[in-house]
Order: C-alpha cells, then sequence, then structure tokens
C-alpha cells in the first residue's frame, strides 16, 4: 500500500492506534451488539432447548419407572429400581451442563467483544505509545486468540452435538415412550387389583416379564444418558482442547509466543 510506505515511523504509529481504537470502538458497539442479539444465538438457544426438554422427561421417565417396579411385592425388583432412581444424578449434571452452555452462548458473546478484544487493542496501542512496554504485543495476541476460542467453542460443540444427537434421537424418545408406557401399565393394574396372583395374571409372563422388560429399559436409559454426557459434557472439552491445538499448530505458538511484527520505535508518541 503505497499510502503506508509514504509514511515515516512516527506516523506509522498513529496510523495503527487510530486502526486499534477504531476496531476497539467497533467491537464494544457493533459486534457486542450483534454477538448478543436474539436473532445471532436463537438456533443455538433452541437447540439446548430441546436438549434441556429431553433431559426433563428422561428424568421424569426414570423416576416414574423406579417408583412403579417398587409396587411390585416382594425384592425382585429393588436393584432394578435403584439403578432407574441412579439415573437421575447423571442427568442432573447433564441438565447444569446444558444450562451453562445456554448461558455461556450469550455471555461470551459480550465479554469477548465488550472487553476482551478492547483490553488486547488498549494493550497493543500502549505498546506503541511506550515502546520499552512492546511485550504488551505478545499478551494482547494471547487475549485476542484466547477471546477467539471462547467465542467459538460452544457454537461449534453444539453443531457436532446436533450430528451425534440425530441418530440416537429416535432411540432416546422411544426409550422415554416404553418407559412411561411401562411404568403405566404396572400403576394401573396395582391400582385396580388387590390381590396379587390376580395382579400377576394381568401381566403375560408374571414378574419374570416385568423385571426383564424394566432391565431392558434401564439398559436404554444407560444409553440415552451415555449419548446426552457425551453431547452436553465431553464435546465441549474437546472442541475447547482441539481449538487451542490448532491455533498452535497455524501459528507456532510456543513458549518464544512468535507474533506479527508491529512498527518499533524508540520515539514516544
Amino acid at each position: 500500500m503505497d499510502f503506508y510506505k509514504n509514511l515515516d515511523e512516527k506516523q506509522r504509529n498513529l496510523f495503527w492506534i487510530a486502526v486499534l481504537l477504531l476496531t476497539g470502538l467497533l467491537s464494544m458497539t457493533l459486534f457486542a451488539k450483534a454477538a448478543t442479539s436474539p436473532a445471532f444465538t436463537q438456533a443455538s438457544i433452541a437447540y439446548l432447548d430441546s436438549k434441556k426438554k429431553t433431559v426433563l422427561e428422561l428424568t421424569a421417565a426414570a423416576t416414574a419407572s423406579s417408583a412403579a417396579i417398587t409396587m411390585i411385592p416382594g425384592d425382585i425388583g429393588t436393584p432394578i429400581a435403584d439403578k432407574l432412581a441412579d439415573i437421575s444424578t447423571y442427568t442432573m449434571i447433564v441438565l447444569c451442563a446444558v444450562f451453562l452452555e445456554k448461558y455461556l452462548v450469550t455471555i461470551t458473546g459480550h465479554v469477548v467483544f465488550r472487553f476482551l478484544i478492547p483490553f488486547a487493542c488498549l494493550m497493543t496501542i500502549g505498546s506503541l505509545i511506550r515502546p520499552r512496554f512492546v511485550n504488551w504485543r505478545r499478551t494482547a495476541l494471547r487475549v485476542c486468540l484466547f477471546s477467539v476460542i471462547l467465542y467459538f467453542v460452544i457454537p461449534a460443540s453444539v453443531g457436532i452435538s446436533k450430528t451425534i444427537e440425530n441418530t440416537y434421537d429416535n432411540s432416546i424418545q422411544e426409550t422415554i415412550d416404553s418407559a412411561k408406557e411401562s411404568a403405566e401399565e404396572i400403576q394401573d393394574n396395582a391400582e385396580t387389583q388387590t390381590i396379587w396372583d390376580r395382579f400377576i395374571s394381568t401381566i403375560e409372563g408374571g414378574v419374570n416379564t416385568v423385571t426383564s422388560r424394566f432391565e431392558g429399559i434401564l439398559n436404554n436409559f444407560i444409553e440415552a444418558v451415555a449419548v446426552l454426557i457425551v453431547t452436553a459434557c465431553v464435546i465441549p472439552v474437546l472442541v475447547l482442547v482441539v481449538m487451542f491445538w490448532i491455533v498452535k499448530m497455524l501459528f507456532g505458538i510456543d513458549s518464544r509466543f512468535a507474533i506479527p511484527r508491529l512498527p518499533r520505535t524508540g520515539t514516544n508518541i
């Protein structure tokens, strides 16, 4: 650019200061507003709301199944009932992760564009005004790279989670429906029958059939919860790690933290 080439060292510093000030102001106003607008985050929030609904339905179905199987006389169904009750512990972890992701979708955009990017711009401006603070540029670049990773980690993990859950969506819903149906069947029979023999006769195959059915339901619950834990808890962490690895590979970030060089001058502005 001829304009830039014709500038002396002091003018180049002033040029970069103006660019950085404009970038910081745009980040605090235009970019921050766009990144936190409902229209921009609507798709991710809608997906997380649907996942929250699935987790709550899964928890309710597991609780209902556990309560239903304890209505069978004797202790034959107790181990299965206990395992079904434990499902709620894991679904609570998933639910907390979903809520965290939902809040981060909006909060990260606000933090990144209103605070982190302007802060990095100010640090770089400080290094141009006071050359002895040139090392601030390294910190500023780290802040910028961290900001980019922080902003894109949730949308990226949401996209990957969608792909995985689309494969298991039908099986999770079938697990919920099957558990509700079996729980309602036992509850209805337990309420209408007062004699155990008559209660058993209404269920084909007796107690063994009932327990076998709930064993299958328990296995389906375990699979469904495993999928939810992977998509809600594991994938965001993996995406974060992969993004840091990609940035390190592309920019050659090491202990020296190599960065593009801006003008260096021994004359203060």
